[in-house]
């Protein structure tokens, strides 16, 4: 009997042994996994805005971890980017090898854009960018994204406050949804208006392409016609049912879109995806975009 309890006891122990070392070996597999060597590409920070939202430090650490290189902000309150002044922001950011590149500054008017700027400039951002039309014009609801207002004021405001811009080193972009592709009911179709009637030396866009495929447009197209004017690129991919995916498992030819990267004049380009869906989590959304950038040959 004392054989037999003995023997039991060691094969207990075996299997508590092996347990533990396949638990080490998965952990150690989840950790490469995450971990990339490969530093390239942006990643809009709207992505992970739960998690930024908690933990902003420990959030970009896992950005900088996954192999992104550089992000771009969603999150300024109170002159600060994710409870940090503009240049405790920076200073971190580029502590753990990121770099600051865009910043959405959906709140900005014509009476705070001067204050606006100086905190993006300070906290070392390139591109400062209008994601919807402000100043209260972005309307949104059951029916779907709009805006009210003339496409005559939004030109006008953009205009302007890309001079501000302009003049204190950064670049003004403004992010398309659908409905700027969408011909409204005399027949104008806003980014068409927005393109015309912007100066390309002040104002250009951060063109989103999954909304504007969704909307019926073809980016290719749109570089075609408006060469240069696309300094920047959201890509997220589109499903079977249109909902937001990861980059590559969806509809969206980004390999085709990407070898007219020189026409369009994209210099930077940002992982989003809005929403997930079927249980799958923010950060597990951003790995596969990551991988996929890097099969693409994204740089």
């Amino acid at each position: 009997m004392k054989k037999i309890n003995s023997f039991i006891l060691v094969l207990a122990m075996i299997s508590t042994q092996v347990m533990m070392a396949c638990g080490a070996e998965k952990a150690e597999e989840e950790e490469t996994m995450e971990k990339s060597t490969s530093k390239r590409g942006g990643i809009a920070l709207y992505t992970l805005r739960e998690a930024m939202g908690q933990d902003p430090k420990a959030t970009l650490q896992r950005v900088a971890d996954i192999g992104y290189a550089y992000i771009e902000a969603a999150g300024y309150a109170d002159g600060k980017f994710y409870g940090m002044e503009p240049a405790e922001f920076k200073d971190y950011v580029e502590s753990i090898g990121l770099t600051a590149k865009s910043a959405h500054m959906g709140g900005v008017n014509l009476e705070n854009a001067d204050e606006l700027i100086a905190a993006t400039k300070a906290a070392g951002f390139t591109y400062f960018v209008i994601p919807v039309p402000p100043m209260g014009m972005f309307t949104y609801g059951p029916e779907g994204l709009g805006m009210k207002g003339s496409p005559e004021e939004l030109v006008q405001i953009l205009n302007k406050i890309g001079e501000k811009c302009t003049a204190a080193g950064l670049k003004l972009l403004y992010h398309n949804h659908d409905f700027e592709f969408v011909p409204r009911e005399d027949g104008l179709i806003l980014t068409d208006y927005i393109l015309d009637n912007t100066d390309p030396a002040h104002v250009n866009f951060e063109i989103d392409l999954y909304w504007t495929v969704k909307a019926g447009a073809d980016p290719i197209a749109y570089f075609e016609k408006y060469p240069g004017r696309f300094l920047a690129w959201h890509l997220k991919d589109m499903d079977d049912q249109e909902r937001f995916a990861p980059v590559g498992q969806g509809s969206i030819d980004f390999a085709e879109i990407l070898t007219h990267q020189s026409k369009a004049g994209m210099v930077h380009y940002f992982v989003e995806q809005d929403q997930t869906f079927d249980g799958m989590t923010p950060f597990e959304s951003v790995q596969i975009s990551h991988q996929k950038i890097v099969e693409l040959g994204f740089n």
